[in-house]
């Protein structure tokens, strides 16, 4: 089993110290508890709700920032596994929803947002790299951030690609649903998890911001599609996850999640015309 934490905080628009500070404190807290992996919200070193392109950029860093660095030194010394979100200027002068995991002592990853939500089209260039897939102390890990969760074609090209754990770094904003229901992004998890026999780490975050609230919905899913541990409260959030269970796919002796597929009749889905080879 694997410790698999996600800690729900609430960064603020603007604060790149304070966000520093709140972030850390949160890895620490993680690592303290026996945390193998620690999954952060998206975007939080910045915040997100930006009033302007101008904002975000003033509030990107590089890949060698101070701030990224402590959460390197935090997995090198643990041995964990220490991923979140950063707004990050690129070499090329872009902004990017960006994602860093640190493997222990191993080589970081990085990932830029494939899919832009909403007003992030105004702020962010979007990625052109597939996700990384991290190979790691427990197991191979991949990374996407919030809105690339709803997009199944990349999901099931994350778990085709070997991935036993996805770490989704995410701000999910309040949208309404019936009452007793989960938030419509946790089922989303849970259906992506089943279907690949995936475990899925969601680090939501809390606060309001701007006016905006989020969902707190932090989630941790089994690679059996179940919620292991949830909640909607600020805070850490932890689970112990069978990673071993997602290396294999049987759903019955004659069932098979990967092997079942007909991907001759799934290229339409990725944009080319049907029948075309896979």
């Amino acid at each position: 089993m694997t410790l698999v934490a996600c800690h729900q905080l609430a960064p603020v628009v603007g604060d790149l110290s304070g966000n520093a500070v709140r972030a850390q404190a949160a890895i620490d807290q993680a690592l303290e508890a026996g945390a193998e992996v620690v999954v952060l919200p998206e975007l939080c070193t910045s915040g997100y709700v930006f009033e302007s392109q101008e904002e975000a950029a003033a509030l990107a860093i590089g890949r060698d920032h101070p701030i990224l660095a402590g959460w390197a030194g935090a997995a090198g010394l643990s041995g964990a596994i220490v991923a979140g979100g950063f707004c990050e200027r690129g070499e090329d002068g872009l902004i990017y929803n960006s994602a860093a995991v640190f493997p222990g002592a191993g080589t970081p990853a990085f990932y830029r947002k494939l899919h832009l939500w909403d007003r992030e089209k105004l702020w962010f260039t979007p990625g052109s790299e597939f996700p990384p897939i991290i190979d790691s102390a427990v197991g191979k890990l991949g990374v996407v951030i919030c809105y690339d969760l709803e997009f199944p074609e990349l999901t099931r090209a994350v778990a085709l690609a070997g991935a036993q754990l996805l770490l989704v770094p995410t701000n999910w904003p309040v949208v309404a649903r019936p009452d007793c229901e989960r938030p419509a992004e946790v089922v989303i998890a849970m259906a992506a998890a089943g279907a690949n026999r995936m475990a899925i780490a969601c680090a939501d975050r809390c606060g309001i911001e701007r006016g905006q609230e989020w969902e707190q919905g932090a989630t941790i899913v089994g690679p059996d599609g179940w919620v292991l541990a949830e909640s909607c409260e600020p805070g850490l959030l932890i689970a112990d996850v069978d990673l071993d269970a997602a290396l294999d796919k049987h759903y019955t002796e004659l069932a098979d999640a990967f092997a079942d597929r007909r991907p001759d009749f799934y290229a339409s889905v990725a944009g080319a015309p049907a029948g075309a080879p896979h």
